[in-house]
């Protein structure tokens, strides 16, 4: 199941360049590329009044775009010249400096079955008197055989403040819907200030309940879920690590469901900016807390320096069913009239069906126009013609990305009746095997799937 695509919020995937022919023949099928990964961006603390600083670490891997055989070992070339006025770097043992700003590190073979392999993980830290203002980039480039990729970067900055992070809880699969499991998180500070109290954003999808509703939170529930603004009284000092847990119900309806969360440095604008125009109600349970603290004053807290790693989202699926059924409408006419026919996904349950990490509808219905018809003017953002020029044309029209339990969605699809066909008529059918949301990986009845438009 492919309905979680996670976002790369802190990598960026570099594409590759083929390897140019020998003597003036082709060059190399397209296929045969490298990719670089490594962080798109990372702020270093600034060294304190003694000189330390905090360091960062920069993890760089290779993958391969070519499908089949090996790819043999290689080289990644690291360039740090931009940044050696302000940051001090620090090589791995696989990494042979070439000069005080270059080094070139060896990476291992990508055998069959291996898409991805580790080049390099080094580290930079901040300057003593370095200027807060100060960038410049990391550039990087990879050979191995007769692969070749294009440069990446990651830029880097300087920065004082609290840097929060958020640790990755495991995804859980196979929970049964009506029991309750929990999500646990690690908060820590890898800055180089305190945060004096956090703020902490959590959302639960529709098929979750929160098993508790804290008194130091403020929730909402809307179409997909329930949020909840959570401030968090201690302190986070740099170098320190907090764990917590939030329990949640599998309700009935639970299937594909996704729980996200967030932190910053509190304060009174980011609460306010979070707020927005929505109303929030206080919870009347325990506090979330690591600890029972005593209430203390709103601190002013410096912005988090680099907020790449302050939001995690989970998968949690559950083992549970939805029957999507399709209806389709009876039109009548003369020649020259345009009519109406309606095409209907209903979501018989007794799971609601999202893609709340993809995006994929819930379903795709295709049909051609009945003989003797033209299909009119779809709406763009749900429908669209197969750019296959066939003639009739097929048409594909896509439901939102949920729909919850007992309800449907309708397309309504406009057909100019060109010339009168007795019992002419379409079928309109669910495509079920989308990689990003199959429908038949939790629809127990695909015959309902079909259905038609009749005309006259």
């Amino acid at each position: 199941m492919k309905h979680l695509r996670r976002l790369a919020g802190a990598a960026v995937t570099c594409g590759a360049l083929a390897a140019g022919g020998i003597g003036g023949a082709p060059a190399q099928a397209v296929e045969n590329q490298l990719w670089i990964s490594a962080p798109y961006e990372t702020v270093l603390p600034g060294a304190e009044a003694d000189g330390s600083a905090r360091e960062r670490s920069l993890e760089v891997s290779v993958s391969r775009d070519v499908a089949d055989g090996s790819v043999p070992a290689g080289r990644l070339t690291v360039d740090v010249s931009e940044v050696a006025a302000f940051a001090l770097v620090s090589w791995p043992a696989n990494c042979a400096p070439e000069s005080e700003v270059r080094a070139v590190c060896a990476f291992p073979e990508m055998t069959e079955g291996t898409d991805t392999v580790a080049a390099a993980t080094f580290g930079l830290r901040a300057l003593p008197g370095a200027d807060l203002g100060a960038s410049g980039y990391v550039r990087y480039s990879a050979t191995a055989g007769e692969f070749t990729s294009h440069a990446g970067e990651t830029r880097v900055g300087l920065g004082n403040g609290p840097d929060l992070g958020l640790s990755q809880a495991p995804y859980q699969r196979d929970l049964k819907p009506g029991t309750g499991t929990s999500v646990p998180a690690t908060v820590s500070n890898t800055g180089n200030r305190t945060a004096e109290r956090t703020l902490m954003w959590i959302s639960a999808s529709y098929g979750l309940r929160f098993e508790e509703r804290h008194a130091n939170c403020e929730y909402r529930d809307h179409t997909t879920g329930t949020g909840a603004l959570c401030v968090l009284d201690e302190a986070v000092a740099p170098g320190q690590r907090y764990t917590m847990t939030t329990r949640l119900g599998v309700g009935r309806k639970a299937m594909y469901e996704r729980f996200d969360q967030s932190v910053q440095p509190y304060s009174d604008e980011a609460l306010k900016a979070a707020r927005g125009e929505w109303t929030w109600s206080r919870g009347t349970g325990p506090e979330l807390d690591l600890r029972p603290v005593a209430t203390r004053a709103a601190a002013a807290s410096e912005p988090d320096i680099d907020p790449q790693d302050n939001y995690q989202a989970v998968i949690l699926d559950a083992r549970n069913t939805a029957d999507l059924q399709l209806t389709g409408s009876r039109v009548r006419g003369a020649a020259g009239d345009t009519v109406t026919a309606a095409i209907t996904v209903h979501n018989r349950g007794p799971a609601w069906v999202a893609s709340l990490g993809a995006g994929a509808s819930v379903a795709t219905v295709r049909f051609r126009a009945p003989e003797g018809t033209t299909v009119g003017p779809l709406p763009e953002d749900r429908c669209r013609p197969a750019e296959d020029g066939a003639s009739p044309a097929t048409y594909y029209c896509r439901t939102p990305i949920h729909l919850h339990d007992k309800a449907s969605y309708t397309f309504e699809i406009p057909l100019r009746i060109d010339r009168v066909v007795r019992g002419a008529q379409t079928t309109v059918a669910t495509l079920n095997d989308d990689p990003e949301l199959s429908i038949r990986e939790f629809d127990p009845n695909l015959r309902n799937n079909i259905a038609r438009i009749l005309v006259n």
